[in-house]
């Protein structure tokens, strides 16, 4: 019996080390990433200067064209996340603070993403790597439910998100294969879908009175001098529950609604995100209410 219980202690210790290694060498992988997504280019990264840096989901992502503001002298990069949540968008701006980017303008797509202050696990998780590196990450995650086990537990973040952080991910840093994240200053253009879905229901949706991650990004602003534009982003025709927007005007008075700005189906891949030129039209109208008379040092 002694001797089935050290067999099973040896085992255990076997696994345990056999963890710990790969999750060392997992993680270094991931600390020499640059080209592969936001996250990592960010945490990877020394120093820039922006005069616009641009946050949120899918609908900051594929609506903000970078280069309109480039073409304008405005150096701006579009650090919008497909899927995320201000969860991420907080983190994200957490992370560029911490490495001394210089920002003058902060333009964050607040919407949809204000009816929840929960994590978008499929973004979130590719922080995960650097969880350890990181007391920003650390404290950001601390609050979550599953945090012991990921931060504790040796390896088991790379197991559990294989699919976003693993073997497959690690070849593909290591053959130094790039994604198209990085493309166009970060702005993802999308194209008129003959099947796309031109309708919507957000009948139901209710903005949170208090969204901690937003007002996170608000303060961060504040307390480095970063000119904060708070926007909301437009819609197709079609959707039922149109009045959740004003719901959100009266909970934060100080986001701006540009709903309305775009609205025929046209000019929409989907009826929550925009085509190329549908977010050219937006864009446009943006730079000009709030870019037009602004000094570029």
């Amino acid at each position: 019996m002694k001797k089935f219980l050290f067999y099973i202690l040896g085992i255990f210790l076997l696994t345990v080390l056999i963890s710990v290694i790969l999750d060392g060498l997992y993680t270094y992988v991931f600390m020499q990433s640059r080209n592969r997504g936001k996250v990592e280019t960010v945490f990877n990264s020394t120093a820039k200067k922006y005069d616009v840096v641009i946050l949120g989901s899918s609908r900051a992502n594929n609506h903000f064209v970078s280069q309109m503001f480039e073409e304008k002298g405005f150096k701006t990069f579009n650090y919008g996340m497909s899927g995320g949540h201000l969860f991420e968008a907080s983190l994200i701006l957490k992370l560029m603070i911490e490495r001394k980017y210089e920002i003058r303008n902060v333009i964050l797509q607040a919407d949809l993403n204000l009816s929840n202050d929960q994590e978008s696990e499929g973004v979130a998780t590719k922080f995960l790597p650097y969880i350890h590196r990181s007391e920003i990450i650390k404290y950001h995650f601390s609050t979550e439910k599953k945090f012991n086990e990921l931060y504790y537990i040796p390896f088991y973040r790379y197991v559990k998100f294989d699919s976003k952080i693993g073997f497959r991910e690690i070849y593909k840093i290591v053959s130094k294969e790039k994604t198209n994240a990085l493309d166009n200053l970060g702005y993802y253009p999308l194209v008129k879908h003959k099947n796309g879905n031109m309708k919507n229901n957000i009948v139901n949706l209710n903005p949170l009175p208090y969204n901690k991650y937003y007002e996170e990004i608000k303060n961060i602003c504040k307390k480095n001098n970063i000119n904060f534009i708070a926007v909301m982003t437009p819609m197709c025709e079609n959707v039922a529950g149109m009045n959740y927007f004003d719901k959100v005007k009266k909970a934060y008075p100080e986001i701006h609604n540009y709903e309305n700005v775009v609205t025929d189906n046209r000019y929409f891949s989907s009826c929550g995100h925009m085509t190329d030129e549908g977010a050219k039209i937006f864009t446009a109208r943006i730079l000009k209410d709030f870019f037009t008379n602004i000094n570029i040092p």
